[in-house]
């Protein structure tokens, strides 16, 4: 892929040449027009030593390029230099082969410095050659690419050309890039950081970590990996209170690599990006390497996330405003569980109305068969679903429908009570299907058998079922479930080019999805759920609304809040999930959700949505019965989200994650601020909290959801005003003029 990327780069120059040639020598008739203003020249600057290290300099960072090819991130902040790089790591990147590691050597003296125009603006460009340091070894040679971007200055992107000189075949299994040891300078606790993991790697797992001694992860991105899970955002983040360094790769496609993580015997940090190339390359043969990238900042996961989706949406990524309905209170059918029926679902229309929400989910298993989605003849008989609809949309309510894309039944495995038959489109197209190396079905999540979304027939297939959804059942958007990732296809019947091609056409899919379900009504909603798990980049941006996947509690809601601002936008629609999940207890291998924090998803700008049953089917449902207390606390929650709408406000990230305590979160909306702290423990906090990014003046403070007036602050232009306070579990303010 990088091939062909880098070949269009070169087209489009030659294009461009060709073109300014033909122009040239088109007539000899002087121009009257005035010449086109130069582009201004960058301002990055370029330090070459020939015995290295290369040094470029932004106006916000400083990247020290060294001989064995290792890159280190320096930030310039108030007259500092701050880095997490440790100053003796200089192991560098190096090619895996037959298990012996092959390092190189730059040689500064032949490196070539240009300046850099494109997709992300002027900027330089740097390629410097090198060698192998192995005597035994040298066929094989290196040369690595680097620019950087004077609209992202603190971001330094890297790749290699690998080239084989030697007259014999050269095989290559593993090339590490980006490789480094972080240090968070606190003397025996080098560890002492946090940290954000992109990887779709466990179910409940948490995204955002204080990393401790021992920790080690492999965050395999792209492809699926055990579970059925897979996917993921190809990032990994680390910060102290002061500085910052995340590395990752800015591909539009969901490559299939590693960014594994470890706290070493030694106490350092050490990460790199992993490239399974598998490759053998014939003499004169090279190999390209994604670009990938190492960013310096200061706060948390946030900056970094939100500079990489800034980096790909340049690159062509599209990041679709949300539907106006993406903000409006959801309620779902899940709180029934998977026997849900039409009179339940109706049921609660009236208590619906009456909390202000606007939104239905049928949720999971409403179907017959996965891949087939007809209605269950025992819960949804003859027409009733779309009868079901019907009646919503008379109430003035929304419907969404649950559906798990990819997925089909092949007569084979179960899950839970539900054991698979051979369903409809399987029957009738086994040749859709996705086979493993051994010729038979592939699994996914759910243990499912997997359609090919890299066959047109298989992306025509998923419009149709959408255009039945949406347009013939008259539903007004989807909740598409339990979405991660797709095995790679060894099918010989689909012609691949590379088992990759399913993984990386999953987008394809949910393209289409989006893109119907908008062409049939503008104002629907398509959400997308990686349960328990951070989000694919290949369906990121196919959405209107983000969820919190499953939150293991009010922690994971606030910070995966937070995390889809970063990547979607300071403004996007990021639903919080049930409420309920917002507290959670094991039980056995089970979780007993008896949460009630709507603060944790209203303070930071998410979308607010519950499953309570009612009126009451009795003591299966006790826990998410919608008893006479909670409906008082629903009652005064969801009026207070409905009525300050704070999920359309632009999210503001002025507080560190692990750093800032209280934790903080702020909300620009209508010319107020709206500030969240969430006490650190169940015990009451007290002290002062700091209201940040104020213009200076005078401000009015109230706690919104007690009515409750504390007075006024002064804002200068130098200082943040602070706020004497106590409070338990959570301090939610308006602050305005």
């Amino acid at each position: 892929m990088n091939q062909l990327y880098r070949w269009a780069q070169f087209s489009d120059v030659l294009g461009k040449l060709i073109i300014g040639s033909l122009l040239l020598s088109s007539g000899c008739t002087k121009s009257t027009e005035k010449p086109a203003p130069q582009a201004e020249p960058s301002t990055i600057h370029v330090a070459v030593n020939n015995a290295g290290p290369l040094i470029l300099t932004t106006n916000a960072a400083e990247f020290r390029i060294l001989e064995s090819g290792s890159v280190q991130a320096i930030l310039l902040k108030d007259g500092s230099k701050l880095t997490l790089d440790e100053p003796g790591s200089s192991a560098g990147d190096h090619v895996v082969r037959d298990d012996k590691e092959i390092h190189f050597k730059l040689d500064f003296s032949q490196a070539k410095v240009n300046d850099a125009a494109g997709k992300l603006g002027r900027g330089k460009h740097v390629e410097i050659p090198g060698q192998s340091t192995d005597a035994s070894d040298t066929g094989l040679q290196r040369k690595l690419l680097i620019d950087a971007y004077d609209d992202f200055p603190n971001l330094l992107l890297t790749s290699s050309v690998y080239t084989n000189t030697a007259a014999s075949d050269y095989r290559i299994d593993k090339i590490i890039e980006q490789q480094h040891q972080f240090d968070s300078h606190v003397p025996k606790k080098s560890y002492e950081m946090w940290s954000f993991q992109g990887s779709s790697y466990e179910w409940g797992k948490d995204d955002i970590i204080k990393l401790t001694s021992g920790f080690s992860q492999p965050n395999a991105m792209g492809g699926m990996v055990k579970g059925g899970y897979g996917g993921g955002i190809p990032v990994v983040a680390f910060w102290t209170a002061s500085v910052g360094e995340a590395i990752g790769h800015v591909e539009t496609l969901p490559l299939s690599l590693s960014l594994p993580v470890k706290v070493q015997a030694d106490g350092l940090v050490s990460a790199s990006v992993d490239i399974p190339a598998r490759t053998i390359l014939q003499s004169g043969g090279t190999y390209s390497t994604p670009r990938s990238f190492l960013a310096v900042y200061s706060g948390d996961f946030y900056e970094p996330l939100h500079l990489w989706s800034r980096v790909l949406q340049k690159e062509g990524w599209e990041i679709p405003k949300p539907s106006n309905e993406a903000y409006n209170v959801s309620w779902c059918g899940w709180g029934y569980e998977f026997n849900v029926t039409p009179a339940q679902m109706l049921g609660t229309v009236p208590k619906l109305k009456e909390l202000g929400i606007k939104w239905a989910t049928l949720d999971d298993r409403w179907f017959d068969t996965y891949g087939d989605w007809r209605p269950r003849t025992d819960t949804f008989p003859g027409d009733s679903i779309k009868k079901m609809v019907d009646d919503f949309h008379k109430q003035g309510e929304l419907v969404q429908l649950w559906w798990l894309p990819l997925g089909v039944e092949d007569g084979q495995s179960k899950y839970e009570s539900h054991k698979y038959v051979l369903s409809k489109v399987a029957k009738e197209h086994p040749e859709w299907l996705i086979l493993d190396k051994n010729g038979k079905h592939a699994r996914m999540i759910r243990n499912l058998a997997a359609l090919c979304p890299a066959l047109p027939e298989v992306q025509a297939y998923y419009k149709q079922l959408t255009e039945k959804f949406i347009r013939d059942w008259g539903f007004d958007g989807s909740k598409l479930d339990n979405i991660y990732s797709v095995p790679k296809c060894y099918n010989p019947a689909h012609h691949h080019k590379s088992p990759e091609d399913s993984v990386n056409a999953m987008a394809d899919v949910y393209k289409t999805i989006f893109q119907t379900t908008r062409a049939i009504k503008p104002e629907s909603v398509t959400q997308s759920c990686p349960c328990g798990t951070p989000p694919s980049l290949a369906w990121l941006p196919y959405m209107d609304q983000a969820v919190t996947a499953d939150p293991v509690g009010a922690v994971q809601v606030r910070r995966r809040i937070k995390m889809y601002k970063a990547l979607l936008g300071p403004e996007a629609a990021v639903y919080g999930d049930h409420v309920e999940l917002s507290a959670m207890m094991r039980v056995g291998h089970d979780w007993l959700e008896h949460g009630n924090d709507f603060a944790s998803t209203i303070g930071t700008g998410g979308v607010v949505g519950t499953k309570f049953v009612w009126p009451d089917p009795g003591p299966k449902f006790k826990n998410v019965l919608l008893t006479q207390n909670k409906e008082a606390h629903w009652k005064k929650w969801i009026g207070i989200y409905n009525e300050k709408m704070l999920s359309r406000g632009v999210f503001r990230n002025l507080y560190v994650e692990g750093y800032d305590i209280p934790e903080g979160y702020a909300i620009e909306k209508d010319g107020k601020m709206y500030y969240a702290f969430f006490a650190p423990s169940s015990a009451a906090w007290k002290g002062e909290v700091e209201l940040r990014g104020l213009e200076p003046g005078t401000y009015r403070v109230v706690d919104y959801p007690e009515g409750k007036d504390l007075g006024t602050v002064q804002a200068t232009a130098d200082k943040a005003p602070r706020l004497a306070t106590a409070f338990k579990e959570h301090l939610l303010l308006e602050v305005s003029r």
